[in-house]
């Protein structure tokens, strides 16, 4: 089977930290992009993010490669602190969960989910918040499924009428 056609399988997956300007990062980053663009006509998510929002303990960025060394899912999340954008002192950001179409119902966007929840919590944040969009039916029906709560709205897009914001208490 042609690598495109090839079906991945859970279990021979790894999930790696890596930059967030690390190159299959970029390349998942565009793909995402693109996808918003597709559900929403708005060329991407428009909030402002740095490689080093993304390092340790302030953050992190990790990449789920296949069995052939294919990056195939991605999310991290960042360090939030009160704002004048919603945010509170330990929140933790998540940002950029995507997974490849040809790796979609492979349960990888629930593992990236409880990595990052992890990660977060071992560095001392006490919430974990994200915001997502109407035309993400899927990732709604993931964050709620997962213990995720609907929260005040936060960050960049809290004026638009198609933000969801979701938020996770992170117990010790």
């Amino acid at each position: 089977m042609p690598h495109s056609m090839h079906r991945c399988t859970i279990f021979d997956m790894n999930i790696r930290r890596v930059p967030f300007d690390h190159p299959d990062a970029v390349k998942l980053n565009d793909q995402v992009q693109a996808e918003y663009h597709v559900r929403y006509g708005d060329g991407g998510d428009a909030t402002v993010l740095d490689p080093t929002h993304f390092e340790p303990p302030k953050g992190v960025y990790l990449i789920v490669y296949d069995e052939d060394d294919s990056p195939v899912a991605t999310g991290g999340w960042r360090a939030k602190d009160a704002n004048g954008e919603g945010n509170l002192d330990g929140d933790a950001e998540l940002k950029r969960m995507y997974v490849v179409e040809r790796a979609r119902g492979l349960g990888l966007a629930r593992r990236i989910l409880a990595a990052l929840e992890e990660d977060a919590r071992a560095a001392g944040r006490s919430r974990m918040v994200l915001e997502t969009g109407t035309k993400q039916p899927e990732a709604i029906a993931l964050y709620v499924s997962s213990g995720y709560e609907p929260c005040e709205k936060f960050g960049y897009y809290r004026f638009h009428e198609d933000s969801r914001c979701f938020a996770k208490p992170l117990a010790v």
